[in-house]
This record gives C-alpha cells, sequence and structure tokens, in this order.
C-alpha cells in the first residue's frame, strides 16, 4: 500500500459525497444515490487499506463492513442492527439499479439514505 494510493481512494470518497450532496440539492435522485454508494464503498476500502494494507475486490458494502470489523468492531452495527442493514442494502441496491435498471428514485429516499450516511455511517466509519 502507498500513500499516494490510500489518499486517492479517500479524496475520491469524499468528491462523490460532495457531489451527491449537489445532486441532491438539483433533483438528481439517481446519480445522487450512485454517488452516495460510492462514497461508502470508497471510504471503507480507504480504512481497509489503511489498517490492513489492502481490501477486497468487491462492491458489497456489506462485506466490506465485515472486513473492517475484523480491525475494529464496532462497524459491525452497521450490519448487525437491523435498521442500519436496511440503510446498507439499499446502498447495495443502488449500484446496481441506479445505473442498469428501470427503477427510479425519489429525492426524498435519496436525501433519507443521505442522512443516515451522514448521521450514522459516516460518525462510525470517521471514528475507526
Amino acid at each position: 500500500m502507498s500513500f499516494e494510493e490510500a489518499e486517492l481512494l479517500r479524496s475520491r470518497a469524499e468528491s462523490f459525497l460532495r457531489n451527491a450532496r449537489r445532486l441532491i440539492e438539483e433533483g438528481e435522485a439517481d446519480i445522487a444515490i450512485f454517488s452516495l454508494e460510492q462514497y461508502c464503498q470508497l471510504i471503507l476500502k480507504y480504512k481497509l487499506l489503511v489498517y490492513t494494507g489492502s481490501y477486497p475486490r468487491t462492491h458489497s458494502l456489506r462485506q466490506l463492513i465485515r472486513e473492517l470489523g475484523r480491525v475494529d468492531p464496532r462497524i459491525l452495527v452497521l450490519v448487525n442492527d437491523v435498521k442500519n442493514l436496511h440503510y446498507v442494502a439499499r446502498l447495495e441496491e443502488a449500484y446496481i439499479s441506479s445505473r442498469y435498471l428501470p427503477y427510479k428514485y425519489t429525492i426524498e429516499e435519496v436525501k433519507d439514505i443521505g442522512r443516515f450516511i451522514l448521521e450514522v455511517f459516516k460518525p462510525i466509519v470517521d471514528s475507526i
């Protein structure tokens, strides 16, 4: 692992989060939710890279969270608490459905998922 590679993942993750916020303001729900998922995926991979030197080549947020749980079990609340798992699963679904399936997200549901990320997901991940 290089410092540059880790910082690139962190920087891209933060860019996806900023982009999601902008897209939500513009009413672009489908691309906003994809950007939220990308933020989560990349920030988890960043943390894994920093603490373990690598990360699995997967798009599964649940798998990434469980891997990071080996480093810090506090993050497992994101998959062990049913309410949190609901949001994580919705984000996983968004990785595919926002790009390929004929499903339209509403701006309200994307705002709700965004609130989960900012109020629950991000503080937990940032504490690791």
